[in-house]
């Protein structure tokens, strides 16, 4: 018998990012953005490649003015272009979306000593990141998300991705920004909807990991929605603080395991999401989630009902529609195909999150059909006229 050689070898990398917080951050008064471009010691100014939302940069008519001035007040940098892309999730739908950033990356000569400077809501955050991250195996890359969602979750993590094959982020990367800023002059021109949508992953992460920030959320739920601006930027920070120390703690950052904890209520509005064409935001998605699931744990007896009345209560008083648009059982066996596109797309042991009071995770690794079914014809839209029942 042939002996087996192997060589083995083991190494460790530390990662590290920067979120910082700051208003009108491409006013030349404000030094920040120059200050984390790295200047070069060749002498040579640093290039840089600004992709922006073409949604944002509509409600901020002078925004890519502004950001060419900007460059223009510093020697070391080096605006190469500021490229528009539509926003929403069609930016991650489209695949020419992310072909013209690498086309972009390619024809400026931005290289890994270069940025990719991505400015707009979670979903083109996601479609730069993963061009970014995919182009020379990966080039630098600061993230200016402009909405709540963007700022307190989707901007805050260190994934990266677009849709494909009618799943969401089924392409996609880790990859380490090298710094964040959330800049709260961009959620001035923010619709309601867009607005309340990023306070459902606050709620979400208050639900799994800190019942006091729950509460700030329960008092202060009307002001909220009423748009007050300290609450929101205490939501915000606090929001991004909870996801960072999950990433840099949790013990599972790019995600090798079956657990997704910080996808709570996620099952369900990814499928919700899809099935909705995406006219649903991805927050109105999440709060139906959320909702779906805390009945389903109340249902099998894992939250109790002061659980369940004091979620459903701070959702609505925010101001989300959590009646889940499903009006037959094609639809309803659609949604539940969402809890194994949820493992598949891990892969491993099913794992769903759920909470057995405020601030309490849990993990559960089996779904029980019946109560699930259960749930959603409390949840859903017309269900009773329907008479459906689970046969299964």
């Amino acid at each position: 018998m042939k002996s087996v050689s192997t060589i083995s070898q083991s190494f460790s990398v530390q990662y590290s990012y920067r979120l910082y917080f700051t208003d009108h951050l491409f006013s030349p008064k404000n030094t920040l953005f120059q200050e984390l471009i790295n200047t070069r010691t060749d002498g040579e100014k640093t290039k840089l490649l600004f992709v922006v939302d073409g949604q944002v940069a509509a409600k901020h008519p002078s925004l890519v003015h502004d950001i060419g001035n900007y460059c223009q007040c510093f020697d070391h940098l080096d605006c190469l272009e500021v490229l528009l892309v539509p926003g929403g999730e069609q930016s991650k739908n489209e695949h020419e979306n992310p072909k013209k950033v690498l086309r972009a990356i390619n024809e400026k000569g931005i290289c890994r000593h270069s940025y990719v400077v991505a400015i707009g809501g979670g979903a083109v955050i996601d479609m730069v990141g993963y061009a970014a991250a995919t182009a020379h195996r990966g080039v630098r890359l600061i993230r200016v998300p402009t909405t709540v969602l963007a700022q307190n979750d989707a901007a805050v993590g260190v994934k990266n991705g677009i849709n494909e094959f009618g799943k969401k982020n089924f392409l996609g990367t880790f990859a380490i920004p090298d710094a964040i800023v959330n800049d709260f002059t961009f959620l001035s021109t923010l619709d309601q909807r867009d607005w309340i949508s990023g306070i459902a992953e606050a709620i979400k992460v208050a639900l799994i990991k800190d019942a006091s920030f729950f509460d700030f959320l329960e008092t202060n739920a009307v002001a909220l929605a009423q748009r007050q601006k300290d609450p929101m930027q205490h939501l915000i920070h606090r929001c991004a603080e909870i996801h960072m120390q999950h990433i840099a703690t949790g013990g599972d950052p790019f995600e090798s395991g079956s657990s997704r904890p910080l996808d709570f209520g996620h099952w369900a509005a990814h499928k919700l999401e899809q099935m909705s064409d995406y006219t649903l935001r991805h927050g109105e998605a999440v709060a139906m989630g959320i909702a779906l699931d805390v009945t389903y744990a109340n249902l099998i007896g894992l939250a109790d009902d002061n659980a369940l009345a004091r979620v459903l209560k701070v959702l609505g008083d925010i101001g989300f529609e959590l009646q889940i648009p499903l009006k037959s059982k094609t639809e309803v066996d659609e949604l539940l195909k969402g809890i194994e596109e949820f493992r598949e797309h891990l892969g491993g042991q099913l794992t769903i999150t759920l909470i057995s009071g405020i601030g309490k995770k849990v993990d559960v690794h089996q779904i029980d059909l019946k109560k699930m079914h259960e749930a959603i014809a409390l949840r859903s839209v017309g269900i009773e006229e329907l008479s459906y029942r689970y046969d299964g």
